[in-house]
C-alpha cells in the first residue's frame, strides 16, 4: 500500500494540503509498523538456541543500527499584504507543508550512512510537493578517542553555517515557524540548505575550557531551480546557472554545561552563467561570500540567541549595468536578537527582532532607486532593499511527538520576500503575518 501511495505522491501533494499530510502520515506510520512487525517475524524465524553455530546474531546486531525517523508539518499563513508561501493576503493559505523521511545506518562502528527525502510545498518556490533528496552522505570517522574525533563526509551534505541550518527541515528543531529570514532565507532555501560536498570535521573537548567542533568542506552548490534564478536575476533567465567549486566552513565552541555557545561560519559560493539563445546577458560569474557570527546563552528557563552576517555579492561580465555596476561589490548586512522563555516542559514563548539590509551603505534603499532612475530602468520600491521584522511566538508541546505553534510578525520592508510569489513593484512596505502550525514526528 505504501509503495502505491509513493507512486501517487506528486499528484496527491498538489491537492488540498490536509489530504497530502494525512496520506503521507499514513504511509510513514504504516512503514514504521510494518518494519516493527517484520523485526518480530525475523526474531521468530532466526531463533537458534545454539549460538555457537549460528550467524544470525551478527546480522541482527548490524540491522539494530538501522534507524528510520519521519516528520510532517502543516501550516496556515495569513498576511495583511504581500504573499508568503502562497496566496496568503486574501484570507490566508494552507500552502506551507513539509513531510520528510530520513534514515541512518551504521554497518561499522566508524561508518555511518544517512539520508533524507523531503516533500515540501511553500508557494511557487516549494517544488509543488515533489519528493527530493535533501541530503544523503557517507560519514567515516578516521580517528576516534574519548575526547577527540576526526572524520570525513562525502555526498549531498547540509551546509554548516549558523546555529539552525543543519536542522532547519524539522519543525521541532526550529525556534519558530519561520526562521530569521535575514540569515536563513527561505527564498533561496535549496541553495542554502545543502550541496554536493566533501567535508572534513573534527571535535575535541578540553577538561576546563569546553568543547570545540570544526567543519570544513569543498562543495558544488545546487543552483538549478527557479527560486535561485529569481533571487539572482528577479526573473527566469534565458541561460543556465552552473555551479563552480565553492568553500564552506564553521567552528563552534560550547561550554561543558551547554550554557554558552559561540560560532563563526563562512561561505565562498561561486556560480557561472551560460547564456541562452538571443540572451541579453553575456557569460558571467556570480559569487556570494557571507560571514556569520553566532552567540547563544542558555539558562534553565530561558535562552538568548543572536546572529550577525555580512554578505558580499560580486557580479562579473554579465553585460548589464544592473549587475556589473549596481549589484557588483555590494555588501549586505543582517542580524537578529531572539529570546525564548520556557514556562514548563510543554509551553514556551519567543520574542525576536530581525533586520535585513541588501546594502549596508544604502539602508533605506534611496540610492538604489535613484541609480535605476538615472539610467532609465524605471522606478523600484525602496522597501524591497530592507526588512525589519518583530516576531512574537508561542509553542505548545502537546506530546513528545506532536507540537503546535502560533506566530505573529509585524514587518517593515519586503527585502526577503520571494520574487516568485510577489511582483516587486506591487508590494506593500508595512505588513503583518500570522501563522499557525501543527507538527508530528516519530
Amino acid at each position: 500500500m505504501c509503495s502505491k501511495l509513493n507512486n501517487r505522491l506528486i499528484n496527491v501533494s498538489l491537492g488540498p494540503p490536509n489530504l497530502a499530510l494525512l496520506a503521507l502520515l499514513a504511509c510513514l506510520l504504516g512503514f514504521n509498523l510494518s518494519a516493527y512487525a517484520q523485526d518480530k517475524k525475523e526474531d521468530i524465524h532466526y531463533k537458534n538456541n545454539d549460538a555457537a553455530t549460528s550467524t544470525w546474531p551478527k546480522v541482527k546486531n548490524m540491522w539494530d543500527n538501522f534507524q528510520i525517523q519521519g516528520f510532517a508539518s502543516q501550516a496556515f499563513i495569513a498576511t495583511s499584504d504581500n504573499d508568503v508561501f502562497g496566496n496568503t493576503d486574501q484570507g490566508g493559505s494552507f500552502g506551507f507543508t513539509e513531510v520528510g523521511l530520513n534514515a541512518l545506518f551504521r554497518p561499522l562502528p566508524r561508518l555511518q550512512l544517512s539520508g533524507q527525502m523531503l516533500s515540501r510545498r511553500a508557494g511557487e518556490g516549494g517544488t509543488a510537493g515533489e519528493p527530493r533528496l535533501d541530503f544523503g552522505f557517507l560519514d567515516y570517522r578516521l580517528f576516534s578517542h574519548e575526547t577527540h574525533q576526526f572524520g570525513i563526509r562525502v555526498g549531498r551534505l547540509k551546509n554548516p553555517f549558523g546555529f539552525y541550518n543543519d536542522t532547519r527541515d524539522v519543525a521541532f528543531t526550529r525556534p519558530s515557524i519561520l526562521l530569521p529570514q535575514s540569515i536563513y532565507f527561505d527564498r533561496t532555501r535549496n541553495l542554502g540548505l545543502s550541496g554536493d560536498s566533501v567535508q572534513l570535521y573534527g571535535e575535541t573537548s578540553h577538561p576546563t575550557i569546553g568543547n570545540f567542533s570544526v567543519q570544513f568542506g569543498v562543495w558544488r552548490p545546487l543552483v538549478k531551480d527557479r527560486e535561485t534564478e529569481y533571487a539572482i536575476f528577479a526573473h527566469s533567465p534565458e541561460g543556465k546557472l552552473t555551479p563552480e567549486t565553492s568553500i564552506i566552513g564553521r567552528g563552534i565552541y560550547e561550554s561543558h554545561d551547554s550554557r554558552l555557545r559561540l560560532a563563526i561560519s563562512g561561505i565562498w559560493l561561486n556560480v557561472d552563467y551560460k547564456p541562452g539563445i538571443n540572451d541579453r546577458f553575456t557569460p558571467g560569474a556570480f559569487s556570494f561570500s557571507p560571514l556569520y557570527l553566532s552567540a547563544q546563552y542558555n539558562a534553565e528557563r530561558w535562552s538568548l540567541t543572536a546572529e550577525y552576517a555580512l554578505r558580499r555579492l560580486d557580479f562579473k561580465n554579465f553585460g548589464d549595468p544592473r549587475f556589473d555596476e549596481q549589484a557588483n561589490n555590494t555588501t549586505g548586512e543582517s542580524f537578529y536578537f531572539q529570546g525564548v522563555y520556557r514556562f514548563n516542559h510543554k509551553w514556551e514563548a519567543l520574542l525576536r527582532y530581525d533586520v535585513y539590509y541588501a546594502d549596508r551603505n544604502d539602508r533605506d534603499g534611496s540610492e538604489f532607486v535613484q541609480w535605476r532612475q538615472d539610467r532609465g530602468f524605471g522606478s523600484a520600491p525602496a522597501h524591497s532593499r530592507f526588512a525589519k521584522d518583530i516576531t512574537v511566538g508561542l509553542r505548545w508541546n502537546i506530546t513528545p511527538q506532536i507540537m503546535a505553534r502560533l506566530e505573529y510578525h509585524h514587518v517593515n520592508g519586503t527585502g526577503w520576500l520571494s520574487g516568485l510569489d510577489n511582483t516587486p513593484g506591487s508590494t506593500v512596505k508595512e505588513w503583518d503575518l500570522f501563522a499557525a502550525q501543527l507538527s508530528f514526528r516519530f
